[in-house]
Formats: structure tokens, sequence, C-alpha cells
């Protein structure tokens, strides 16, 4: 993986949802990915948070203890905490490990999960209130006393204790699907993450700072087209229960993005030699597209996303460590044109 970074190209995994396992188990499977992931050389791992999960930061301490590089990038409901204890858990695992952490600013949702805790707060205005919690967050770790008031929230003469190294101040990630999410994160300087139409239809529609553009995606990559498919569909059959489940989901959230990947799934939009795939998310296997096929032509399909300008992808979970071998040749086959 060493053309990813000559070529600017930061590459996060996601850490596996504890929904549906059981607790050694879980804690087993944590452990294994994200020491693949550091193995591999990744810069960091999506750990997940709703009102169904475990905490996220207690995941982020066990992943700091079992790995030497990788920085958790730990999802943030405002709902959930005030944003001086987001501030001071930033600090507090800096201080504990040397380590830097990432902001995954989550507005919402699922809307049943925000309505359980008492917040009725329109999709729109939520992102409001998201970029008034996250200047918050950064003000509190930068240096000097910090004071804000607010629509949302007030802070006086706020210092931050123990203070956090200017190399590990977090970098921050936001949902840029909607346009909404899109200017939160243009506001706050932050990395807009989206979920991907294929290359070809996304033409324009990334935001213009090549720095600042990021992606949730799958990947399935092989020799030959037809290994990587086989793959691909034992990996993540037809499941009519599934899809009975992504139908509700999609009723359940406001979410853009759950809502444009659904049209998209009716959609058919994968050609006979097109990557992209929207099976597993069709079937509630996972929450984002995959691309699959030979090196190749997946790798061409990263290469044409590089060109549009993303460069943070933030992969799906990994199936083992030769899994993550056979994503990295894929990303060495597009970035082998950028780095010469």
């Amino acid at each position: 993986m060493s053309t990813l970074s000559d070529a600017g190209i930061g590459l996060f995994s996601t850490c596996p949802s504890s929904k549906g396992t059981s607790q050694p188990e879980y804690l087993d499977r944590v452990r294994d990915v994200a020491r693949w992931c550091d193995a591999a050389g990744y810069d960091g791992i999506l750990v997940y948070t709703d009102n169904s999960l475990v905490d996220p930061w207690l995941l982020s301490q066990l992943i700091l203890t079992e790995t030497a590089t990788l920085a958790p990038l730990v999802a943030i409901q405002p709902i959930y905490m005030h944003p001086y204890a987001v501030a001071k858990m930033v600090s507090s695992l800096a201080f504990l490990h040397d380590r830097r952490i990432y902001l995954n600013m989550v507005a919402g949702g699922f809307r049943n999960d925000l309505l359980a805790l008492n917040d009725p707060t329109e999709h729109d205005v939520r992102y409001d209130r998201l970029v008034e919690y996250t200047t918050i967050i950064k003000g509190i770790l930068a240096d000097g006393p910090f004071s804000w008031s607010g629509d949302w929230y007030t802070v006086k003469n706020v210092s931050m204790s123990p203070p956090l190294p200017a190399s590990l101040f977090p970098g921050v990630f936001i949902s840029g699907s909607s346009p909404a999410g899109l200017a939160a994160a243009q506001a706050l300087d932050a990395t807009a993450v989206k979920y991907p139409q294929p290359s070809s239809t996304e033409n324009g529609k990334a935001p213009a700072d090549p720095g600042n553009v990021g992606m949730r995606i799958g990947v399935v990559a092989r020799e030959t087209d037809a290994e990587a498919w086989a793959v691909a569909l034992t990996r993540f059959p037809e499941d009519r229960s599934g899809q009975i489940t992504h139908e509700l989901a999609m009723k359940a959230s406001d979410s853009q993005w759950h809502k444009q990947l659904s049209v998209l799934g009716r959609e058919d939009a994968r050609s006979e030699r097109s990557p992209y795939w929207l099976g597993p998310f069709e079937n509630y296997k996972t929450f984002c597209p995959y691309l699959v096929g030979s090196y190749e032509i997946v790798g061409e399909e990263i290469r044409r996303y590089v060109e549009l300008g993303f460069r943070t992808f933030i992969l799906d979970i990994p199936w083992s460590p030769e899994e993550l071998e056979h994503i990295g040749l894929a990303f060495d086959r597009a970035l082998a044109v950028f780095t010469g």
C-alpha cells in the first residue's frame, strides 16, 4: 500500500458491529480486524454509533491498546454527550496513548433513535446544530480558554487539561450526501464523506476541494471478474428477510444517502461491465455500495473516483487479512498512474 501516501490518499476500514454477536466472539473479532488493518498500514478505522450498539469510545480504547498506529474514527452523535465531553475524551486518549483520534460527526440517520431520546429536530436543522457542536469541540481543544454562546450550547472560558498537542488534533469527517451535510462540512473544513454513485454518474458532483472529499465503499477484488463475483455473491446472497428489513429501515430514516442509494438500487445501475454493486445494501447486510471485479476493473473505477477529487476511502469491514491484500492490489492498480 506504499503508493497511497504518495498519492495523498487516506485509507480507513470499519470496525465490526456489536449487533447480533456474543461478547467473547465480538471482542476477538474487533481485536483481529484492528490488528489486520494496523498491519496493512491503514490510517484509521470507523467505529459506528447508534442506540443499538456498544459505546464507540470504549471500543476505540480497545483498538488503541491493540494497535501501533491505527486511528479510531469515532462516530459522534450530539444527542449522546456534551461537546466538552467529546473534547475531554479526545484529549484523554491522546494523553494516555500519544495517538490521534478522528471524529465522524453524525447528524442523525435513524429518526426513531432520536425520537426515543426526545429529539424531534428536523434533518437540515440537525446539521446547523452539528456545526455549532463541532466548532465548540475544536475550540476547546485549541490553545487558550474558549467561550461560545449559540443557539444550542453555551460555554465560558473553557480550557482543556491535559492539553492536546497540535500534532494530535483530530481530523473531522461529516456526511456530505445532502446539501445540508455538504454545507456543514465546508463550514467546518471537514472531510465530506459521500456514499458514491458509479463514477460515470458522479462527474461534477464531488465538492471542489480534493483534500476534503471522501467516500464509503466496499471492495471485493480478485485476479478475474468471475472469481470476484463468485466471492461477492457467496458472501452477500439474496435475503428476502434482509430486503424487508431494508425497506422498513428506509421508511424510518430521513437520511439522504439512504434514500439516494435505495433509488439507485431500484434503477439497477450495474451494467454488465460495471463493478458497482448495491446487493449488500439492498439485502441489509451493510450500509455502502460495493465495487466488485478484477483488480484492473475495480482499480480503474477507483482511479476515476480519485480523478473526480475523492481522497479518502472508508472501506467496509474486512473479512480477513487476505482480503486486505486483495484490496491493496486493486488500489495499487488505481494509483500507479498518479505515482509513476
